[in-house]
């Protein structure tokens, strides 16, 4: 579809929504707006992602700096506010379309959806200590922060994590006590760059990866140049379909497209693309990206946000699957979506939110 008529379909979409809003709603303003959804699918699939905005941001005030009245800002004006500062290692703000879609086996037809949500966004803050010759920084939960580090190379923390950073004449250690890290080194073949973590070491010298933590468990993806993960002595597990690499080895050389998961079961080497590979640090333009991902693995990507948690009671719920770009913070809204795209009822408990089947 051309942008013309793109920009014609949300303007006729905007229309409808002011007017239904104006406390001038007929019963046969309600019927030409059914006609006008039954019309075309990509009436419908805008309608909606216009009206979740509108419901999402109250209005849309929040993003309408500088628009007067109380009507929702002209077409290509709804991203007012900043994006990421990169430059920044303070609170970062995001106002971003959300692109999301539902898929389920049973009606795809009528959960296949795509809607917008436009809500800017405090990520978070990074806290920083020094102590005996090194400095910790933490960020708390739905935080990320970027940290530069004094010899050009830059950390960039995501939610709740805790690095600690040791530069010497002779290396620059970073010791990952929890969470994740992505990692741009900068070259320096005299001072390795190594990384800590669960009992493993994760060595460069310029290169691009991330590092993630769970209890013992790590999980390393490289997306530039090659690292070395030092004391995987397990045996490579995984099948042929995964591109995985087997064998024994105290060393393993990762490159770039390569996602690597330890843990007490052993080591495992996954060859990926590097759009897949990038798909999966997507969080750090403060967007989780799922690409037909299992709810159970989106509600539990979801929980690492926000310290409302999100809980999944029917198995059934659990095995559908979803598809789309969210905001990790705006777990309401992400809730709302589901009810909206699959036959899922939220009741609420306490400071959770219970997913089952309705």
């Amino acid at each position: 579809m051309s942008t013309d008529c793109t920009n014609e379909v949300e303007d006729s979409a905007s229309h409808w929504l002011i007017l239904r809003d104006s406390g001038r709603w007929t019963e046969a303003d309600q019927a030409s707006l059914e006609q006008w959804l039954e019309a075309a699918t990509v009436n419908r699939i805008t309608f909606l992602r216009l009206e979740l905005a509108w419901e999402e941001s109250a209005r849309l005030k929040a993003l309408g700096a500088g628009v007067a009245g109380d009507l929702p800002p002209p077409t290509g004006q709804w991203n007012l506010g900043p994006f990421f500062d990169r430059h920044r290692a303070g609170v970062y703000d995001a106002a971003a379309s959300t692109t999301v879609s539902f898929t389920s086996p049973r009606r795809p037809w009528q959960l296949a959806i795509a809607a917008s949500i436009l809500i800017a966004v405090a990520v978070g803050s990074v806290a920083h200590y020094f102590t005996h010759g090194s400095e910790r920084y933490t960020t708390p939960v739905g935080g990320m922060a970027s940290v530069p580090m004094q010899d050009g190379s830059k950390i960039t923390l995501n939610t709740d994590s805790q690095v600690r950073v040791a530069v010497t004449e002779a290396e620059r250690r970073i010791d990952l006590k929890q969470g994740e890290a992505f990692f741009e080194v900068a070259k320096d073949p005299n001072r390795p760059f190594v990384v800590e973590v669960g009992g493993r070491r994760v060595v460069a010298v310029g290169t691009k990866f991330s590092v993630r933590r769970v209890g013992e468990s790590v999980e390393v993806i490289v997306t530039e140049g090659k690292v070395r993960l030092e004391e995987g002595s397990a045996a490579l597990q995984g099948n042929a379909d995964d591109h995985a690499e087997y064998g024994a080895a105290k060393d393993v050389l990762l490159t770039a497209g390569t996602i690597a998961h330890a843990g007490e079961a052993g080591l495992l080497v996954e060859r990926k693309s590097l759009a897949e590979a990038e798909t999966q640090l997507s969080w750090r333009s403060g967007v989780l990206m799922f690409r037909e991902l299992p709810l159970a693995d989106a509600v539990a990507e979801f929980n690492r946000y926000n310290l409302r948690k999100i809980v999944i009671a029917d198995p059934a719920v659990a095995a559908l699957r979803v598809e789309g770009n969210f905001r990790p913070t705006n777990v309401e809204a992400f809730v709302r979506l589901l009810e909206s795209g699959f036959p899922i009822r939220t009741t609420m408990d306490g400071d959770r939110l219970v997913l089952s089947s309705r």
